[in-house]
């Protein structure tokens, strides 16, 4: 039997790409199982309902190898539990040279360990710098000024008066937020940051 899996990292992703790839291959719809779920680990519901499928001498076609995770070690050891362990072969859509249904020799074997470990590899090191860029960028714009979040929210214009209020005892903090229409400590902030300019 030849089954395949795609994946998508959010519900939001499409993942008919992957599909049209996957039966141009000549897959059965029935036989594609997809989940649109991080590739951080392999607790994913549709690929453990996959590997429970699997059985010795059958097939799995995937479009790319990071369909099948995002972590270089997982994805190795991923790898060697189906090939070796199920004794499944599979076939990488977008690299040829990992396909295990050919060159079942000592040497097919080791050309398709070194490449999948290659591309784990170049695909683990390029998000680890994907993240530092992402980092830099961030703190480079703190640098300029840029602010993160949500804006702050304009102070009312009887904020004064409360606050006056507040100060001569005339209202407790609690009701000076709800004149203001303000979370108690959001009116609270406000209020300690007007005594620190003053």
């Amino acid at each position: 039997m030849t089954f395949s899996y795609c994946r998508v990292s959010t519900k939001e992703q499409n993942e008919d790409r992957q599909i049209i790839a996957l039966e141009s291959y000549g897959i059965s719809k029935k036989n594609i199982f997809i989940d649109k779920e991080s590739g951080k680990d392999f607790n994913r519901k549709n690929y453990r309902k996959l590997m429970k499928k699997l059985k010795s001498g059958d097939i799995l076609v995937i479009k790319s190898i990071d369909r099948l995770g995002r972590n270089y070690n997982d994805v190795l050891d991923e790898w060697r539990n189906i090939t070796k362990v199920k004794n499944v072969d599979i076939i990488v859509l977008d690299m040829p040279l990992l396909d295990t249904t050919k060159h079942k020799d000592l040497i097919g074997t080791l050309i398709s360990d070194i490449v999948l470990q290659l591309l784990s590899y170049v695909a683990e090191n390029e998000r680890t710098n994907i993240r530092q860029r992402q980092a830099e960028g961030i703190a480079a714009a703190k640098v300029r000024g840029v602010r993160f979040g949500r804006p702050p929210l304009p102070i009312p214009q009887n904020f004064n008066s409360i606050l006056n209020k507040c100060e001569n005892s005339e209202i407790s903090m609690r009701n000076g937020a709800k004149e203001c229409g303000m979370a108690y400590s959001t009116f609270r902030d406000k209020l300690k940051k007007s005594k620190e300019s003053d």
